[in-house]
C-alpha cells in the first residue's frame, strides 16, 4: 500500500510541478541564486588562475576572444529573456586544453587550446562563444538542474513519504554552484537549441554562421586524435553537422541583411 501510495505521489509531483526551471527554483537554484552562485566562483577562478600565471590578459589570442565577446553583448543581451541583467565577464585560461563554456549570469571562459590548436578564425571562436552564450541566455544549466532534482526526487520519494520529508532538496541545490557551466553535460535537445542560438546570434553579430559548419568539422577530426574536452559535453557528430546545416538558411539570411 504505501507503494502504491508513493508512486502516486510521484506521479503527481511530475505532473503538478511542470518545468525543470520551475523545479530548480523551488529547489533554490532560482536565476539570481545560481547567477551570484557563478559569479563567486568565477572571480575566485581568475584569481586562482592568474596567482598561477595561468591567466591570460594580454596575448593576440586573448584580444581577439575578447573582441569577438564584446560585439556579441549588445545581441546576446537582446536575448535575454531570463529576468536577470547578465554582467559579462571574460578568463581566458592559459592552457593546452580544448575547452569553453558560458557560465550563469554571462562569465565567459575560454582555453587558449581551443583557438590555437584548432586555429580557429574569428567567425569560428564566434560559433563557440554563440554556443554556449545560448546555454545561459535559455538557463539549460538551470533546466538540468530542475531535471536532476526531479529525477532524485522520484527516486526517493518512497523513503520520503515512509519516513522523512524530502529536505535533500535544500542542500542538494547548495552544491550547484562549482558544478554549472564546467563541463556540464547537457541533453540533446537543449544542444541542438544551443545550435540553432549559437547560429542566429553570431549572424546577428556579422559573423557568417557557415563557420560553425567548419567549427565542428574541425572538432570532428580533432576527436579522432587527441579528445577534446570540449566535445565531452558537447556532442559532435555528422547528425549534428546535418541539422545546423538544415538551419543555415535561416541564418544566413540574418547576417546577409548586416552586409
Amino acid at each position: 500500500m504505501k507503494v502504491a501510495k508513493a508512486l502516486a505521489l510521484s506521479t503527481a509531483v511530475a505532473l503538478t510541478l511542470s518545468g525543470c526551471t520551475t523545479i530548480a527554483d523551488m529547489a533554490g537554484a532560482d536565476s539570481a541564486t545560481l547567477n551570484a552562485s557563478a559569479a563567486q566562483n568565477f572571480t575566485k577562478m581568475r584569481q586562482d588562475a592568474q596567482q598561477k600565471g595561468q591567466l591570460d590578459t594580454s596575448s593576440a589570442t586573448y584580444n581577439r576572444i575578447n573582441a569577438i565577446m564584446l560585439r556579441m553583448i549588445p545581441y546576446a543581451n537582446q536575448m535575454n529573456q531570463t529576468g536577470q541583467a547578465f554582467n559579462w565577464q571574460l578568463a581566458v585560461l592559459k592552457s593546452d586544453t580544448m575547452n569553453a563554456y558560458v557560465a550563469p549570469g554571462g562569465k565567459v571562459v575560454f582555453y587558449t587550446g581551443i583557438v590555437n590548436k584548432l586555429n580557429l578564425t574569428d567567425a569560428e571562436i564566434a560559433a563557440v562563444m554563440g554556443h554556449e552564450m545560448t546555454h545561459a541566455l535559455e538557463e539549460h544549466s538551470k533546466n538540468k538542474v530542475g531535471a536532476d532534482v526531479l529525477t532524485n526526487l522520484a527516486l526517493g520519494v518512497g523513503k520520503s513519504y515512509v519516513g522523512t520529508a524530502g529536505g535533500g532538496l535544500g542542500s542538494a541545490a547548495l552544491d550547484l554552484g562549482s558544478q554549472v557551466g564546467v563541463g556540464l553535460p547537457y541533453s540533446r535537445s537543449l544542444e541542438s537549441r544551443a545550435d540553432y542560438g549559437g547560429l542566429m546570434l553570431m549572424a546577428k553579430a556579422g559573423y557568417n554562421p557557415q563557420a560553425a559548419i567548419t567549427l565542428w568539422n574541425k572538432m570532428q577530426r580533432a576527436e579522432t586524435s587527441s579528445s577534446p574536452a570540449f566535445l565531452s559535453t558537447h556532442p559532435s557528430n555528422q547528425q549534428r553537422i546535418e541539422a545546423m546545416e538544415k538551419n543555415l538558411p535561416a541564418a544566413m539570411a540574418v547576417y546577409n541583411q548586416r552586409r
